[in-house]
C-alpha cells in the first residue's frame, strides 16, 4: 500500500535534507570566518525564505492540496518565522510578496470554483500582510531593546571613566597632602620646647586628624578589592598588642577580658588593626574620661567574637541603622569636640566582610555601646 503523494513527499524530504545540510555548513563557515554583514544578512534571509517555502510545501502536499488546511499550517509557520528572525524592511517586504505569490499561484491547478479562487487570492495577500506586520513589530521591539542595551553600555563606560578620574584625583590629593602634613607634625615636635606646648599639641592633633581623613578616603576607594593578604595569628596575642599601643599613648583604662582558648585567626594584620583602632577610638571619643573601655574575647565552634564595649553616651536608635553607611549621617562630634566624616565604621564593616566575618552593634542612650566583630577561626 502506497501513501498518497508519496513521490512528492519523498522528493520534498530529499530537498529538505539537502537544504538543511547546506545551511548548516554555510552557517558554521559564516560563524568561524569573517563574513561581511551583508553576506550574513543574505544567508539569514535565504534561510528564513527556505523555512517558509518548506512549511508551505509540506502542508500543501500532505493536505492533498487543500487550501484551507494549507492556510492554517502556513500561517503558523509565518508567525513563528516572524518571531525568530529580525529582517530589515526591504527584505521582509520581498519575502511577503514571494509567499503571497506562491500561495496564489498554487491555487491555479486546483479544481475549485472561481469564488473559492478569489477568496484564496485574498488569503494569500493576507498571509503576506501578516508576515510583514508581525516581522515589523518584532523588529521594532528588538531594536528598542538593542538601543537600550547600547545606551546602558555607554552609561557604564561613562561611569567607569568618572570613577577612574575620581581615583586619580584622590590619589593626587592624598599624595600632595601627606608630605606637608608630615612636615607639620615633625616641625611641631621640634618647636615644642620654645613655644606654648598646648599650641603645639593642637597643631599635632590637627595634622594627625587630617592624615586620618586622607587614610579613610583611600581605604574607601579600596573597599572593592576582592583579595587581601592574610596571615595566621593568635587572637589573644594579636589583640593585646593593639591594646598595648593604646595604653602607651592614652591615660584611659582599657581592659582586656579573654574567654578564649589558644585559638588562631587568619587576618590581614594592618586592616583588622585599623578596625580595632577605629572602634577603640570611637569608644574613647563618646565616653567620659573617667570611664573604662572593655575588650572581650569569646568563641564558639567556628567563630571568635571581639567586643569593644564603652560606658558612654550611647547611640540613638534612629541613627543605629545608618551607622555603617558611607559618609554616614550618623557621624557625630565627640565629647571633646572630635570631628568625623562618617567613613570609619563603613570601612570597618567592609574590611570585616572581606575576612568572611560580620560586625554588629548594641547600644542604649546614656548606658554605652558595644561593637562585636565576628571572625572565622583558622582551620
Amino acid at each position: 500500500m502506497q501513501l498518497a503523494n508519496f513521490r512528492e513527499l519523498s522528493l520534498l524530504n530529499w530537498i529538505q535534507i539537502t537544504t538543511a545540510t547546506t545551511f548548516l555548513i554555510l552557517s558554521r563557515k559564516a560563524y568561524k570566518s569573517n563574513w561581511s554583514r551583508k553576506k550574513k544578512d543574505t544567508l539569514s534571509f535565504a534561510f528564513m525564505l527556505t523555512i517558509l517555502l518548506t512549511t508551505f510545501s509540506v502542508s500543501y502536499i500532505v493536505s492533498l492540496y487543500n487550501t484551507k488546511n494549507t492556510l492554517t499550517v502556513f500561517l503558523i509557520g509565518i508567525v513563528t518565522v516572524s518571531l525568530f528572525f529580525v529582517i530589515e524592511y526591504r527584505k521582509i517586504a520581498t519575502a511577503a510578496a514571494i509567499i503571497s505569490s506562491v500561495f496564489v499561484l498554487s491555487i491555479i491547478f486546483i479544481p475549485i470554483s472561481v469564488n473559492q479562487k478569489i477568496m484564496n487570492v485574498y488569503a494569500g495577500l493576507f498571509l503576506g500582510f501578516v508576515l510583514l506586520c508581525f516581522s515589523r513589530y518584532n523588529y521594532y521591539f528588538k531594536s528598542q531593546h538593542f538601543v537600550k542595551i547600547k545606551q546602558l553600555e555607554e552609561k557604564n563606560k561613562e561611569i567607569e571613566i568618572l570613577n577612574n578620574r575620581k581615583k586619580e584625583i584622590l590619589t593626587f590629593v592624598a599624595h600632595d597632602l601627606r608630605n606637608p602634613l608630615s612636615n607639620i607634625e615633625i616641625l611641631s615636635e621640634m618647636i615644642s620646647e620654645k613655644y606654648d606646648p598646648n599650641l603645639v599639641v593642637l597643631i599635632t592633633k590637627s595634622a594627625i586628624q587630617a592624615q586620618k581623613i586622607i587614610q579613610d578616603l583611600i581605604e574607601a576607594e579600596k573597599e572593592h578589592e576582592e583579595s587581601i593578604s592574610r596571615q595566621q595569628v593568635n587572637v589573644f596575642t594579636y589583640i593585646k598588642s593593639i591594646i598595648d599601643k593604646w595604653r602607651i599613648d592614652n591615660s584611659r583604662k582599657i581592659l582586656l577580658i579573654n574567654n578564649t582558648e589558644d585559638i588562631d585567626i587568619e587576618v590581614n594584620i594592618s586592616k583588622i588593626e585599623r578596625v580595632i583602632d577605629n572602634l577603640i577610638s570611637n569608644g574613647l571619643k563618646f565616653s567620659p574620661k573617667d570611664s573604662n573601655l572593655e575588650i572581650l574575647l569569646n568563641q564558639d565552634d567556628f567563630f571568635v567574637d571581639i567586643t569593644i564595649k564603652d560606658y558612654g553616651i550611647g547611640i540613638p536608635k534612629d541613627l543605629q541603622q545608618h551607622l555603617f553607611d558611607q559618609f554616614s549621617a550618623a557621624g557625630r562630634t565627640g565629647l571633646q569636640g572630635e570631628k568625623s566624616i562618617g567613613l570609619g565604621l563603613h570601612i570597618s564593616k567592609k574590611i570585616v566582610e572581606q575576612h568572611g566575618g560580620t560586625i554588629s552593634v548594641l547600644s542604649s542612650e546614656n548606658k554605652g555601646t558595644a561593637f562585636t566583630i565576628k571572625l572565622p577561626i583558622a582551620s
